[in-house]
């Protein structure tokens, strides 16, 4: 990626939309955002080394709102590999199984994908992040120990639709809508298993996270140059809450964290004072809490700027 040259030449606040490659770490491309924002960075799910596609990260103040994110459905397109399963559930594996692919029709292949759409229970793969026993599953399979020597957790995720876009004998391209959590590669494992054959996980590519689509992506190399086609600014982000404008005795106590008395629907909304968003609150019981408040820039806190009560 091409370092920033000017500090004031990129915003601090909002998310930028990456369309990462295959190969780097999703935490390798949040340590060279970071560089050229010059800004803390978080992501909103990350993906594999070997996954590309739709990676949001978050600046500054939006590193606040990663709960709302990582919570947002996923859209993949995710390769097959029927004929052998590997430790990984990945083409990064070692191979662990191999069985002959069986004729497949299209009503069998209609049923095996009908049999993995709607909410299933996933086994959370062994080489993986997921916490047991205080440790991260994958330091435990690298020492030595096996997904049979453990109690593996499970997890239920929605497959809201699996479409299969081309085949070969061996080869699926198959088009998942899922929810957050979904492990990809453990849908592969257990399609494989579920069809009388092996299966892992050939490649994987993030097509869209929650509203972030690839087609709204930059790649890293071209982010200094083309950061303005890939930002979305805080003001926009989480459509989905109502907005609500505020007077400024109500933003006043709002930024101090006091609730409002304001007639509002239960649930989430937007606060905004003069075009700026200083927080997000619950509607509870004809008030609004504000449970997120943003850090505000020293103009927008100054106190002349808002007029004593």
């Amino acid at each position: 990626m091409t370092e920033r040259t000017s500090a004031s030449s990129y915003p601090k606040d909002g998310v930028v939309v990456i369309d990462k490659p295959e190969g780097p770490s999703s935490h390798d491309v949040v340590a060279a955002v970071r560089r050229c924002f010059a800004t803390r960075v978080g992501h909103a799910g990350t993906l594999d080394p070997l996954a590309s596609g739709v990676l949001p990260l978050l600046l500054g103040r939006a590193t606040r709102l990663a709960r709302f994110f990582l919570m947002k459905d996923k859209e993949y397109l995710a390769t097959i590999q029927l004929g052998q399963a590997t430790s990984t559930f990945d083409r990064e594996g070692d191979v662990t199984e191999e069985k002959p692919v069986p004729q497949f029709t299209e009503n069998s292949i209609k049923e095996l994908l009908r049999l993995f759409t709607g909410k299933i229970d996933q086994r959370i793969p062994l080489f993986s992040a997921v916490k047991l026993q205080g440790q991260k599953l994958y330091r435990s399979a690298r020492g030595g120990l096996k997904g049979r020597d453990l109690e593996l957790p499970h997890r239920m995720v929605h497959i809201y639709n699996i479409e299969m876009i081309s085949r070969t004998e061996a080869t699926w391209i198959l088009r998942i809508c899922c929810s957050a959590g979904t492990y990809v590669r453990a849908l592969a494992h257990d399609m494989g298993q579920s069809a009388g054959t092996a299966a892992h996980l050939g490649a994987l590519r993030r097509l869209r996270s929650g509203d972030f689509r690839v087609e709204d992506a930059v790649q890293p190399v071209q982010l200094a140059q083309a950061w303005q086609a890939a930002f979305r600014p805080l003001e926009e982000l989480l459509p989905e809450f109502p907005r609500i404008d505020l007077q400024p005795d109500e933003a006043k106590r709002i930024v101090h964290g006091n609730k409002i008395l304001k007639e509002v629907s239960p649930g989430w909304s937007r606060l905004f004072f003069e075009n700026q968003l200083i927080a997000l609150a619950e509607g509870l019981e004809g008030a609004l809490q504000p449970m997120i408040v943003l850090a505000l820039p020293a103009p927008f806190a100054s106190p002349d700027r808002f007029p004593q009560s």
